[in-house]
């Protein structure tokens, strides 16, 4: 049997990371897309380095794609690069909108011109939700985004919708909810939770400011989910799945776990600071993964409070490797 073969764009990210190694373990020939760019880093896939290939191209030109489809001819491609942490879309909306967004209908048309046979997968967000209309969120729930990210997460689902139907594409999109671990990095508020309870355990910090701790989210662990998106791209007909635990805790919930985790009273050292709440909050996602239970067989593995526990074990063991 011929050897499948898969491009993930964003691999050198969280997901990406751990989609390539689900992958490697089907048996695929993985590719990665990177830019061509002095700051990309490539830690979270330095282990899997001699079992991938990676290959230069950007979401932002168009060309290169068509060049890569056509060198790699790969069966499958995961699109989940992007400009992804929702409080830098403000600041950046232009850019989050070109690569978020546009850099979608990109891949899209380089599959139309290339080969209409590729299986894509386009990394939704809950985010699209923003003000809900309904709890828990849905497949069919209306989208109401509160953020440029959100936006451009929007328009990056429907242009799917558009090239499926249009085109015949087999394209997808999972609206993953949120999803952490160890890998997530320091700027969203899981991994800064983590990091900042294993900083003040060490002695190194005393203090983690944070904005609303009432927020609310739907937190899986990532290894999880990547495997939703695998099994998206095998099911027939090609269609839209929420992923999701179903479950909901707050940002405060989320510092009494990590930490109890290293014994300490969270309200002894959490700060709340208005400069770190988002001009306009997301206060409740909920996700409901009903038809991704039934049709995919899909279910979550790790709980709430292990994949807290897990993140914060991992960020205790790197610093105490740091710290001499």
């Amino acid at each position: 049997m011929t050897q499948r073969r898969a491009l993930i764009t964003g691999i050198t990210g969280q997901d990406g990371s751990y989609l390539a190694e689900f992958l490697l373990e089907k048996g695929y020939k993985v590719y990665g897309m990177v830019r061509r760019s002095s700051s990309d880093q490539f830690e979270r896939i330095a282990h899997l380095q001699d079992r991938i290939e990676l290959r230069e191209g950007d979401l932002l030109d168009q060309l290169s794609i068509i060049t890569l489809l056509h060198s790699i001819e790969p069966q499958e491609i995961y699109n989940l690069a992007a400009q992804s942490f929702v409080p830098t879309s403000w600041e950046q909306p232009i850019l989050t909108s070109e690569a978020t967004a546009l850099g979608v209908t990109r891949m899209l048309e380089a599959i139309r011109v290339v080969d209409r046979g590729v299986r894509f997968y386009q990394a939704s967000s809950s985010e699209m939700f923003g003000k809900v209309r309904e709890s828990p969120q849905n497949e069919r729930t209306p989208f109401y985004p509160r953020s440029p990210y959100g936006v451009a997460k929007v328009y990056g689902h429907y242009i799917t919708v558009n090239y499926r139907e249009s085109y015949g594409v087999y394209a997808v999109s999972g609206i993953l909810f949120n999803h952490e671990s160890p890998r997530r990095g320091r700027q969203f508020v899981t991994r800064k939770v983590t990091h900042g309870a294993a900083l003040i355990k060490l002695g190194l910090a005393r203090e983690l400011r944070l904005g609303n701790l009432d927020a609310k989210r739907d937190w899986g662990f990532a290894g999880d989910y990547v495997e939703a998106m695998w099994m998206m791209l095998q099911h027939r007909p090609p269609e839209e799945f929420v992923i999701a635990t179903g479950e909901t805790d707050t940002v405060r919930e989320l510092c009494e776990v990590a930490f109890a985790r290293v014994g300490l009273d969270w309200r002894k050292h959490v700060v709340v600071d208005a400069a770190h709440v988002r001009p306009a909050e997301v206060d409740l996602l909920i996700g409901d993964a009903g038809k991704a239970r039934a049709s995919l067989g899909w279910s979550q593995k790790v709980s709430f409070k292990e994949l807290v526990e897990m993140m914060v074990d991992a960020d205790l063991e790197a610093l105490r490797r740091q710290t001499p």
